[in-house]
C-alpha cells in the first residue's frame, strides 16, 4: 500500500503543471513565431539578391550593346575592355563580391577594399569556370567549404575572345543581420518564459488560494469546531465553488448540532420520567390490586408523554433536512378555513374568524397546518374555557400572515425570548399547564425553513398574538408592481366584521 503524499506536494504538483503548461504553450508560441519570421525573412532576403544579381546582370548587357570605351570613345573591342570598364563602375555591397573572367582565366578582379574575394576562393572559381565559356547567362547557388553564394555567371562573346562576368553574394553575410536579429529574438523569448515562470509562480499561487483555503477549512473541521468557512472573494469560479462549499458547511453543522441537540435534549428531558417510571415499577407491590391500577395509570401516563416528547424531538431533529417541507402554490382562504375548522375540536373556546385573504403563498400545506394548529393549541392551554381566541390571514407588503389572538394569561416582556427556546417556559405558563416547552420550537422551525418568522405580542393578564410570517414567493424580490404603491398589490378579500363561530 502506498503511503499518503505530503499536502505540500499535491500543492505544488499542481501549481508546477499549471506553470508548465503555460510555460509549454508561451515557449511553443514563442518558438513557432520565431521559425515564421526566420523563413519568411530568409525567403525575402534571396528575393532582394535575386533582384540584384538580375539588375547587375542587365546593366552588363546594356553596357555591352550601348556603351563605349572610356579609352577610345568607341565600341567596346572584346570582352576584356568591357568587363574592366563595368567592374571599375559597379558599387560592391558588403555582402557582394565581382571577378571577371577572360579567356578560361581571372582576369579582373573589383577593389581590394570589397570585403568578399570570390576569386579567392578555389572550388568557387572551378564550379563557375565550365559556365563562363557557356551561351546561357546563369543565376545559381554554390556551396564550398568557406560559405555558400548566390551567383550570376554572365558569359561575354566577341569574334576574338570570350569571357564572363561572375557577380557573387555571400548567403551568409547577408544573413548575418537575420542571424543576429534571431539571436536576440531568442535571448528575449528565454527572458520571456523566464519572467513567465516568475510570474505564473505569484499568479498560480493566487489562484490556487481559494482550493489551499478550502483544504485548510476542510481540515480544521473537526467534531466539535464546525465553524471555519471558506473566505470569499472575487467573482470568479472558485469563487462560486467557496461559495457552495460554504453552504454545505452551513448544512453538515446545522445538521451535526441538531444531532448533538437531539442527543442532549434526550438525555436530559427523558431521563427524568425513565427514573419515575423505574422508581415505581420498583416500589410496586404486585399483590396490591389497587397499587397496581395506580402505578399502571402513572406509568401509561408517563410513557404517553415520552411518546409526545420523543415525537417533538424527532421533529425538531427533522427540521435541519433540506426536505423537511415541501412548498407548492396554495390557497390561503383554504388552508385559514381548514385550520379553523380543525382548532374547533382543541377546546371549547369561543372561535372566531378576524380577517381572511384570498391570495396563493408558496408553502408546504401540512407544515403550515401543523404550526398553526400548535399556536391555537398553545392559545387553548393558556386560556379560560370559554374566552374568545380569533385566527386570521392577510396579506402585507408581498408577506403572508396568519396569526392566532387569544384573552389568555399572556408573557412577562423578560419571558418573550425564553419561550422560543426549546423546553423554554415562562414561570406563569409552567405553573397554568403542564407541557415540555418544544411547542413553539417546532413551529420556528418551520417557519425558518419556509424563510420566513414568528413574531410574539403579548401583555401579561390581557392575552397573546402569535403571527406566522413568511414571504408570497419562493424568492421573494420587490416588483415594480410592489413598488407602485397598494393600489398595485394583489387584491385580498378582507371581512371587516369578526365572525363568531
Amino acid at each position: 500500500m502506498n503511503a499518503p503524499q505530503p499536502d505540500f506536494v499535491t500543492k505544488v504538483t499542481l501549481r508546477s503543471r499549471l506553470i508548465a503548461a503555460m510555460v509549454l504553450l508561451a515557449g511553443l508560441a514563442l518558438l513557432s513565431s520565431g521559425i515564421i519570421v526566420a523563413l519568411l525573412q530568409h525567403q525575402a532576403i534571396l528575393e532582394n539578391v535575386d533582384h540584384q544579381l538580375s539588375r547587375t546582370r542587365d546593366e552588363l548587357r546594356v553596357l555591352a550593346t550601348k556603351g563605349v570605351d572610356p579609352d577610345t570613345g568607341n565600341p567596346f573591342a572584346g570582352p576584356s575592355e568591357l568587363l574592366h570598364t563595368f567592374l571599375a563602375r559597379t558599387v560592391i555591397g558588403g555582402a557582394e563580391g565581382e571577378f571577371a573572367i577572360v579567356n578560361n582565366s581571372v582576369r579582373w578582379v573589383a577593389d581590394r577594399e570589397v570585403q568578399v574575394r570570390p576569386e579567392d576562393d578555389d572550388h568557387l572559381v572551378d564550379a563557375v569556370m565550365p559556365l563562363a565559356g557557356g551561351q546561357q547567362i546563369v543565376i545559381d547557388s554554390f556551396e564550398t567549404p568557406l560559405t555558400t553564394y548566390r551567383v550570376l555567371v554572365a558569359p561575354v562573346h566577341y569574334p576574338e575572345a570570350s569571357g564572363a562576368l561572375v557577380h557573387v553574394f555571400d548567403l551568409r553575410k547577408s544573413e548575418a543581420e537575420l542571424t543576429r536579429t534571431m539571436t536576440l529574438y531568442a535571448m528575449v523569448a528565454v527572458g520571456t518564459v523566464l519572467l513567465l515562470v516568475g510570474v505564473a509562480w505569484v499568479a498560480v499561487g493566487r489562484l490556487l488560494k481559494p482550493i489551499e483555503e478550502l483544504r485548510v477549512a476542510a481540515d480544521s473541521i473537526q467534531e466539535r469546531d464546525l465553524t471555519s468557512r471558506v473566505p470569499v472573494r472575487g467573482k470568479d469560479d472558485l469563487t462560486a465553488l467557496s461559495i457552495t462549499i460554504n453552504r454545505m458547511l452551513d448544512r453538515v453543522q446545522r445538521s451535526v448540532e441538531g444531532q448533538r441537540q437531539l442527543l442532549d435534549d434526550v438525555g436530559h428531558e427523558l431521563r427524568t420520567p425513565i427514573t419515575v417510571v423505574r422508581g415505581h415499577m420498583e416500589l410496586i407491590d404486585a399483590d396490591d390490586p389497587a397499587d397496581v391500577r395506580e402505578t399502571r395509570h402513572l406509568v401509561m401516563d408517563e410513557v404517553d408523554r415520552m411518546g409526545v416528547l420523543v415525537n417533538d424531538m424527532l421533529m425538531l431533529a427533522k427540521s435541519t433536512e433540506s426536505d423537511f417541507v415541501k412548498p407548492q402554490w396554495y390557497d390561503v382562504a383554504s388552508l385559514t378555513d381548514s385550520v379553523l375548522e380543525k382548532a374547533r375540536a382543541l377546546g371549547d373556546r369561543a372561535w372566531r374568524l378576524d380577517r381572511i385573504t384570498s391570495t396563493e403563498a408558496y408553502l408546504d400545506p401540512g407544515r403550515m397546518t401543523q404550526a398553526w394548529l400548535q399556536l391555537a393549541a398553545n392559545a387553548v392551554k393558556y386560556s379560560d374555557a370559554g374566552s374568545p381566541i380569533t385566527l386570521g390571514s392577510s396579506l402585507e407588503r408581498g408577506e403572508v400572515l396568519m396569526w392566532v389572538r387569544d384573552r389568555g394569561i399572556g408573557i412577562e416582556p423578560d419571558q418573550l425570548e425564553v419561550v422560543r427556546q426549546r423546553f423554554g417556559r415562562t414561570r406563569t405558563g409552567a405553573a397554568h399547564a403542564q407541557g415540555a416547552g418544544l411547542g413553539l420550537s417546532i413551529v420556528e422551525s418551520i417557519m425558518i425553513a419556509h424563510g420566513g418568522r414568528l413574531d410574539i405580542e403579548s401583555e401579561p393578564g390581557v392575552g397573546s398574538t402569535f403571527t406566522l410570517v413568511l414571504p408570497l414567493g419562493p424568492a421573494p424580490e420587490p416588483t415594480q408592481d410592489e413598488e407602485e404603491g397598494p393600489d398595485d398589490a394583489e387584491p385580498t378579500l378582507v371581512l371587516e366584521r369578526p365572525v363568531e363561530l
